[in-house]
């Protein structure tokens, strides 16, 4: 066999286990415990949520995204993206159309229904739904996995641990601040202790007033508000004056009189992705400033 004909042989054998290797079936668990199997990493991928938007990009999966749920503006390639609707009301014929090899959902924000049609459609549906912040470190190397884009997922993982033990280290045992964290105006609303927000607050040193009700998301009165009279009032948004004005009419509550009453971008902390440790660590700042305004 001459030595050209050898080394045409050798390229074919190279490329069929090349071919042979990125087939492999890849298998995870998701956030809802069912094992999410593909035939071999995902080449076109649907997000259901804005933070799965965020988990996938940082996991090395960005560039496979052909379609993302409204409001998934993060990072900017995001919002190149065509959208398949909004969490809770999602165009399924346009998601059939994009012929997805896997579909990433918010188990608690898209319909029940339209995920079982989609399973019932024989698509793969991983279900995302962290609420630790050790559980968003293993969402970016599950998902990195079925994408095939393990070093980057692996990377971004460790790096949200080491940042996460630093600000734990930092602030975790410092002296306790009760918090009042409002989602929402009107109806007046809050975050259970089951919350990544509670989470948050836990990890900078504060405590969640309302950690013990059992509704992930309760209406609340503001008499209950005056009457646990926190420390620190906290919201997500960008009008801090129209968020948290009504509450400067109580004089007599301790985070009025020590002013208080901070804003931080709802993204980073409503959002279970990376972000969070950026809104987390201006969170511990705030309450550190809530600690040095208390009387010596």
């Amino acid at each position: 066999m001459t030595t050209r004909r050898w080394r045409s042989l050798i390229a074919l054998l190279f490329c069929a286990t090349g071919a042979v290797a990125q087939a492999a079936p890849v298998a995870v668990t998701d956030d809802a415990g069912h094992l999410v199997t593909l035939a071999g990493p995902a080449r076109r991928i649907v997000s259901l949520a804005p933070h799965v938007t965020e988990l996938l990009f940082a996991a090395g999966a960005g560039a496979r995204l052909v379609g993302v749920s409204d409001y998934s503006d993060f990072p900017a390639a995001a919002k190149a993206i065509g959208s398949v609707g909004g969490a809770a009301a999602l165009d399924i014929e346009r998601i059939v159309q994009l012929k997805p090899d896997l579909v990433v959902a918010w188990g608690s924000g898209n319909s029940a229904s339209q995920l079982a049609r989609l399973r019932g459609l024989g698509m793969a549906v991983f279900d995302s739904e962290p609420r630790t912040f050790a559980a968003i470190a293993s969402s970016l190397e599950r998902l990195a996995t079925l994408a095939g884009s393990e070093t980057i997922g692996h990377a971004a993982a460790d790096n949200f641990r080491s940042r996460l033990q630093t600000l734990a280290n930092t602030y975790q045992q410092r002296a306790p601040v009760r918090v009042f964290y409002q989602i929402w105006r009107e109806p007046l609303m809050t975050l259970n202790g089951k919350s990544m927000v509670t989470a948050a607050i836990r990890l900078c040193g504060g405590s969640n007033i309302f950690a013990q009700l059992p509704q992930l998301a309760p209406v609340v009165g503001t008499e209950a508000v005056l009457e646990a009279n926190p420390e620190v009032i906290l919201t997500g948004g960008d009008d801090e004056a129209l968020a948290l004005a009504g509450w400067r009419r109580f004089a007599s509550m301790l985070a009025v009189q020590r002013n208080n009453l901070f804003v931080i971008n709802a993204d980073w902390l409503a959002r279970s992705g990376p972000r969070l440790l950026d809104g987390t660590e201006l969170l511990c700042r705030q309450l550190d400033s809530a600690r040095r305004k208390r009387p010596s």
